[in-house]
């Protein structure tokens, strides 16, 4: 079971197009783990307090309650309680003991993820960056959807596919960036080559022992687990059409993309990326076939478009460059808490807790007001535009009529010569 710290839950971190869903279809084989189709819904609770339209209305009311009245901490307290519920929900009657949440796109909330299950596994599953471009070139035309990648990365509105390629890559490779006992790195090109071995080695650093044939999913096809799996319809629509994996994916990325995608990607996300992740070679290739060198740095005008966009679409606002927690803070907060736990009797009343009450609810009645203060200015000056674009269409309906001052002093001369009679 999943507790309180994250002991016995994994997360499978990547961008889309990793070969996430290869990963996962192996990895639930295993009867000591759980593992299904995309979650996603951590996302949904990290920005539920933006509260979005609703039929049924309210959203300011919803967002007023979460700024005014709710603090980080109890919201972090409560997601963690619902996300143990909807864990351990699965885990109970399944046999397993380990739940692996694998949502491309948890680069979105990093250091959430760290503050809510700190002791949890985590797997950085990468791809070479021009593949899991040309996977997204391939899926989307197989779809029906489209995928212009250069059209993607100069939008001038936010795409998240442009966003998965760029700040999602490089936010992944600096938090993974030192090496961490919750981490672990697995490359794909390294999984459907040696797909057996990658597979030992991953139940290694999860503290299960390997069973053997979890890697030749198309045997499995029959079990409740993948029936799960399936019927979510999210993820690689290929990998149905195969038993186990193959390496046609790998070096296909010069058949999909055309030199000058390749030469905009390469230039926008700089070539240390490659080298850090382990595709010096990849890039090297590149070189030769668009005849050009990378320079180490991403393209700065283009993360920062991105990321403005993604801000200002989401609110999000990350920490730059953040890196996984050092095992010595996790652990030292972990034995923190429990000692803090430790000390505290159940039936003794503590006066500290009662202040901290008080000045948790003080800092509501603060906020509240703060609030009202920000809606009383914020709706003066909308009155303020108001009045200000009345009078200007009033002094633009007076140029439209012939001599409209002249017969403004008229009206008003024969209004008092009739004894204020119009």
């Amino acid at each position: 079971m999943v507790d309180v710290q994250g002991n016995g839950l994994v997360f499978l971190l990547c961008v889309p197009r990793s070969g996430s869903s290869l990963s996962t279809v192996m990895l639930q084989n295993h009867s000591r783990i759980f593992a299904t189709q995309e979650m996603w819904f951590l996302m949904n609770l990290v920005d539920l307090q933006k509260a979005d339209s609703r039929p049924y209305g309210g959203s300011a009311i919803i967002r007023q309650f979460y700024s005014a009245m709710v603090s980080d901490e109890g919201f972090e307290k409560a997601c963690r309680s619902f996300a143990l519920e909807i864990y351990n929900g699965f885990l109970e009657g399944s046999g397993a003991d380990f739940i692996v949440d694998k949502s491309p796109r948890y680069y979105y909330m990093l250091e959430w993820l760290d503050r809510l299950f700190p002791q949890s596994k985590r797997i950085h599953l990468q791809r070479n960056p021009l593949a899991i471009a040309a996977s997204y070139k391939k899926v989307n035309r197989h779809t029906g959807e489209g995928f212009e990648l250069i059209h993607s990365l100069q939008s001038p509105t936010l795409n998240m596919k442009a966003v998965d390629l760029t700040l999602g890559m490089l936010r992944l490779n600096d938090y993974f960036a030192e090496k961490h006992e919750h981490a672990y790195e697995m490359q794909y090109e390294q999984l459907v080559s040696s797909p057996q071995e990658e597979m030992e080695k991953l139940c290694g650093f999860l503290g299960i022992g390997y069973e053997q044939g979890i890697e030749q999913y198309g045997r499995f096809l029959d079990s409740a687990k993948s029936n799960m799996f399936y019927s979510m319809g999210v993820g690689d629509p290929f990998l149905s059409s195969h038993q186990e994996a193959h390496k046609g994916s790998v070096n296909n990325w010069k058949d999909i993309l055309n030199p000058q995608e390749v030469e905009m990607y390469c230039r926008i996300v700089g070539a240390d990326l490659f080298h850090r992740l382990g595709y010096s070679e990849q890039l090297e290739e590149a070189e030769q076939w668009t005849g050009i060198r990378y320079e180490a740095s991403p393209d700065q005008d283009v993360i920062q478009r991105l990321t403005r966009q993604l801000s200002e679409a989401t609110g999000c606002n990350w920490q730059e460059g953040y890196r996984i927690k050092p095992v010595d803070i996790i652990r030292n907060e972990h034995t923190s808490n429990r000692d803090d736990r430790a000390k505290i009797e159940p039936e003794a009343p503590d006066p500290t807790l009662a202040a901290l009450a008080t000045i948790r609810q003080l800092e509501a009645a603060l906020r509240a007001a703060d609030n009202r203060l920000e809606r009383g200015y914020t709706e003066r000056e909308r009155l303020k535009a108001q009045l200000a674009s009345a009078h200007s269409k009033i002094q633009r309906i007076k140029s439209w009529i012939p001599f409209g001052h002249q017969i403004s002093a008229w009206a008003s001369q024969r209004k008092i010569l009739r004894g204020g009679k119009s």
